[in-house]
């Protein structure tokens, strides 16, 4: 079975009636929970995303409550479900500041969690990349939001 292009599932989509729609949606949310998670987003939080991203940040702040500092390993594999959560939100947002301000509060718990990023070469690549993402999408800011951030970048 030959999966159809999002241009044509476009226009399939407007040729339904409303609650063809609806109960296509709800289909598409029993079956996976990112599914559930992104239509939750879009009908409730994406009119408010200053709110969104305090309930995102949260979270951060929880899962860095939950790090193991005892071994590097363990460490590794928290901070790595910690931002593939981060990398799931930024995608529901579609945001560029989004992105920017949840990968630089990653970026800062990860600093402050008292981990030495030197010891563990992994832990610091992780930390490299996520500071290059950051100025990558901080550049397709506009100017004026790009001064708000550069300070907090430097600081990393």
């Amino acid at each position: 079975m030959d999966t159809a292009s999002v241009s044509i599932i476009k226009k399939e989509l407007k040729t339904l009636s409303p609650q063809q729609l609806q109960d296509i949606c709800i289909r598409l949310a029993k079956y996976k929970k990112e599914n559930k998670e992104l239509l939750s987003y879009l009908l409730f939080e994406s009119f408010n995303e200053q709110y969104f991203i305090r309930q995102v940040k949260e979270e951060i702040d929880e899962q860095f409550t939950h790090l193991n500092r005892s071994s590097f390993y363990l460490a590794k594999k928290t901070l790595r479900k910690v931002l593939r959560t981060t990398r799931k939100y930024i995608r529901f947002s579609g945001s560029k500041q989004t992105e920017v301000e949840l990968l630089i509060y990653f970026c800062q718990k990860l600093k402050e969690s008292g981990l030495q990023r030197r010891s563990s070469r992994v832990i610091q690549n992780m930390y490299s990349r996520q500071v290059e993402r950051i100025k990558k999408a901080l550049s397709m800011l506009h100017e004026d939001l790009q001064l708000d951030y550069v300070e907090e970048v430097e600081k990393l």
